[in-house]
């Protein structure tokens, strides 16, 4: 048989190319929500330029959050490894997936720039693309349900057109799942543990980790979802923190590098001076222009084969998330 193995190629060590990384999601996050009408006139989002910021933001509650969904949105396509491991986890030992890496499709339709998600979305599922709910039934498939999924987030009469087992999939923030398998799940993403609740079509919660409780993958009964706690100390969260942090002091001190007393770490103050020598460029192409600069891949896949030596029966999950038969499974 095959094995796929991760391998870590880099520690999360060089704190500069680790805030870069996660500045870069922030400020599509603020990006996007800008308000849609004061963005047409400055001639649409790929006009908005960096010094403009300080300009057109306006500061609200939602706003952490919203760039937190695209910050573990981004963490997962790049390889980070504290949210890749975690996500892995949910998706093999609560899902029913086979060992592969986690991959993931932007969706929240809060977001002033909801339409270029859906789009997005409908560019990367493929007509086979299955949702796996965790009901009995066939799988649907996503893609052809992505228009009425959408209508539902704004028409409450569009969610009783929705199929039983995805009425509440308009709450998904992401779609989590492995594109060679072309299998996926829908997932609510929390900046706040306390708002995270459950709804049919949604499988994974991910939320920071809360002072006192375990940061394991677990399963809550009560909300139906599989939670993943995403950890802080040395890792995803610290790193968010700190460059939500930059953007924010960066916006205040008018698209200009802060005074030192605002940013006094030097991994801050250096991803703050790179935005700051490109604040007269619009804010795609700074996002684009950092990812050079960001933490590259964290993880490398080799695949090699390996002999058999023993089998036994264990129940696991079929495709349609329910545990229904026992399933060979090998060991090696």
């Amino acid at each position: 048989m095959q094995l796929r193995l991760q391998l870590q190629n880099n520690p999360v060590a060089d704190e500069v190319s680790a805030v870069a990384a996660v500045v870069r999601p922030i400020l599509e996050g603020v990006l996007y929500a800008l308000k849609a009408d004061i963005v047409a006139e400055v001639g649409g989002y790929d006009n908005v330029k960096l010094k403009m910021l300080p300009r057109l933001y306006r500061r609200a509650d939602r706003d952490c959050g919203i760039c937190f969904e695209y910050a573990v949105h981004e963490a997962l396509n790049r390889g980070e490894q504290s949210v890749l491991e975690r996500v892995h986890e949910a998706l093999t030992g609560y899902c029913g997936f086979a060992p592969s890496t986690p991959a993931s499709i932007l969706f929240g339709l809060e977001k002033a720039g909801s339409l270029n998600l859906i789009d997005t979305a409908k560019e990367m599922l493929t007509d086979d693309s299955r949702l796996l709910p965790g009901t009995r039934g066939q799988p649907a498939k996503l893609k052809r349900h992505i228009d009425s999924i959408a209508a539902a987030f704004r028409k409450r009469e569009a969610r009783d057109a929705l199929p039983w087992s995805i009425s509440g999939l308009w709450k998904a923030d992401l779609f989590v799942g492995h594109t060679d398998a072309d299998r996926w799940v829908g997932t609510t993403v929390k900046i706040n543990a306390a708002h995270l609740e459950g709804a049919r079509g949604l499988r994974i919660g991910i939320v920071p980790v809360r002072e006192g409780t375990t940061d394991s993958v677990r399963r809550d009964e009560a909300r139906n979802l599989v939670v993943c706690p995403l950890p802080y100390d040395g890792a995803f969260m610290e790193v968010f923190y700190e460059g939500w942090g930059v953007v924010q002091q960066f916006i205040k001190a008018d698209a200009r590098l802060p005074k030192e007393v605002s940013l006094p770490r030097q991994a801050g103050r250096q991803v703050a001076r790179y935005l700051a020598d490109r604040r007269d460029f619009p804010i795609l192409e700074v996002i684009e222009a950092l990812q050079p600069l960001a933490q590259p891949e964290l993880l490398q896949t080799r695949e090699r084969s390996a002999a058999l030596v023993s089998r036994r029966e264990t129940p696991v999950e079929v495709e349609t998330g329910a545990i229904v038969a026992p399933i060979a499974k090998t060991t090696v």
